[in-house]
């Protein structure tokens, strides 16, 4: 048999192979409830891919917003028993009022913003609990310091080296 025809009937073999196991149904997606700020009709996939940009931005695991269910031991998407996760949809609600106020730029399918706005990133930057951080405070007259001239010394100090022609 030629070679050429064996494997190109080989490597056909193969794609069909793969389409009809692509083509099989898998397991349903799981149901999502307890949507609270979310549009309720998000998809499984959709959710799971906002839950990831939101760890991402926080630089925390699924269980810092989710409990697991005591009995399953598996993770209860659904429970609000973590004040935590009712933080982060006070956190959603008050940065999409931010971006409709103030930017007014336009959000994709999902409800999230495309182009411009503040994000769970914005003030996060990978860290649950951003630190506070103040602005630095100008000098009392107003402007930037202005470094001393060279060979100049603060009043009352004497210089590092007397000076010339002192006869000493």
């Amino acid at each position: 048999m030629n070679k050429k025809l064996l494997a190109t009937l080989s490597l056909s073999s193969v794609v069909v192979f793969t389409a009809f196991t692509a083509m099989q149904p898998g397991r349903p997606e799981p149901k999502i409830t307890n949507l609270k700020v979310l549009p309720k009709n998000l998809t499984f996939r959709q959710v799971d891919h906002i839950m990831d940009e939101w760890s991402h931005a926080l630089g925390v695991r699924c269980n810092f917003c989710h409990s697991p269910n005591p009995e399953t031991k598996k993770m209860d998407w659904a429970s609000d028993a973590k004040p935590e996760k009712h933080a982060a949809r006070e956190m959603f609600k008050m940065m999409n009022s931010i971006n409709k106020k103030y930017f007014k730029a336009e959000k994709d399918s999902l409800g999230v913003m495309m182009t411009t706005g503040v994000n769970c990133y914005s003030c996060h930057r990978g860290n649950p609990h951003p630190e506070v951080v103040s602005a630095p405070v100008p000098p009392r007259n107003g402007g930037p310091q202005a470094a001393p001239p060279a060979g100049a010394t603060p009043a009352g100090t004497p210089p590092a080296t007397p000076p010339p022609g002192n006869g000493r």
